[in-house]
């Protein structure tokens, strides 16, 4: 598939990360697209679990848990206990915990009961320790001299945080003896990898350092481009990591990456799915490209609904090959998360 966007490019990246990420030991690989925190977003995000833990968050169902709810979740007793004697102080007010306890309830993830005026909880089982690693991936199929002075902060800013245990760049591959990336001035620690879309392979030209995600980090909050003013920085507690991790892997577990029919227009009559030996992507069959999600929009001038037609084979109403194509898309995401039932 040639990447003729980013967008595309993104998406060929995904594809061979789930199908080819060698991951340390016998860890289990989930890949989304499009995550971070309100600081930094990450093009991909590759998951490295533990293979039983999957299972037993997959017991959970397959909708993300905030922080909130994972406060509630992760300090949750085995037996009945007063909510506030269970759980440690959040540092934010109490009524917000009551309401998360409620909604982990709605959602059978806890247990409560009320004694007295007491709310008291219990867990139903474990939240488990599934996460291994994390590993953020930029991606710039196109890394000019310009692109790669821009990405340099973002880089400085990720391998300082150490939010991730592991931050690449992944750029498409070239015909030069010495790939161009290689000649850029990114940061040592950050790994490189070289992409080509065609034959959905990739080759790691730079490995990267390890990061340490256990200890604090340092957020840049400003570095001035002039060589006399002092940058301006606060530390991060590994604690607070450790929350926001688990927070973005929960959102990664939920969404993946194949979530791109959501914001693109599947129920018109030109969108479809085309699939070759690297994966299966959207397409355009009106202007015969792979559509970006600006493209593939209501307000496209080739545009077309789905006859009514197309809509009503089955009863009840099931919709026509729009939905399809999204239930096709819920169904191999979830085949990449054991333990959730189709």
């Amino acid at each position: 598939m040639p990447a003729d966007s980013e967008f595309a490019f993104e998406l060929a990246v995904c594809q061979w990360a789930e199908r080819a990420w060698s991951p340390s030991g016998d860890a289990a690989v989930l890949v989304a697209r499009q995550f971070g925190t309100k600081h930094r977003r990450w093009d991909t995000i590759v998951l490295e679990c533990d293979p039983e833990g999957l299972r037993e968050r997959a017991k959970f169902g397959g909708d993300s848990f905030d922080s909130d709810l994972l406060h509630v979740l992760r300090h949750a007793p085995a037996d009945w206990t007063y909510y506030r004697d269970a759980l440690p102080d959040p540092g934010y007010p109490w009524r917000y915990v009551r309401e998360s306890i409620h909604e982990a309830a709605d959602r059978d993830a806890l247990e409560t009961r009320k004694r007295g005026n007491r709310i008291q909880i219990r867990r139903v089982r474990p939240y488990p320790d599934w996460l291994r690693r994390v590993v953020a991936i930029e991606n710039k199929p196109d890394l000019t001299a310009s692109a790669a002075r821009n990405l340099v902060p973002q880089l400085q800013r990720d391998i300082a945080l150490s939010l991730a245990d592991e931050v690449w760049v992944a750029t498409a591959a070239t015909d030069e003896r010495v790939e161009p990336v290689l000649l850029a001035d990114l940061p040592a620690a950050a790994g490189v990898l070289t992409v080509d879309p065609e034959s959905g392979t990739a080759e790691a030209v730079w490995q990267p350092r390890s990061l340490s995600v256990d200890d604090p980090g340092t957020r840049i909050l400003d570095r001035p481009a002039d060589d006399t003013s002092a940058a301006r920085f606060e530390y991060v507690s590994p604690d607070w990591k450790h929350e926001r991790r688990l927070a973005i892997a929960e959102r990664a577990y939920a969404r993946g990456w194949r979530g791109y029919a959501d914001t693109m227009r599947p129920d018109c009559r030109h969108f479809q799915l085309s699939a070759d030996e690297t994966g299966v992507y959207p397409h355009c069959a009106a202007k015969g490209c792979l559509p970006t999600a600006a493209e593939c929009r209501g307000q496209c001038p080739s545009y077309e609904p789905e006859p009514p037609a197309w809509r009503s084979m089955d009863w009840p109403l099931d919709g026509g090959p729009g939905k399809a194509i999204q239930r096709l898309l819920v169904r191999r995401r979830r085949r990449q998360r054991p333990g959730l039932s189709e």
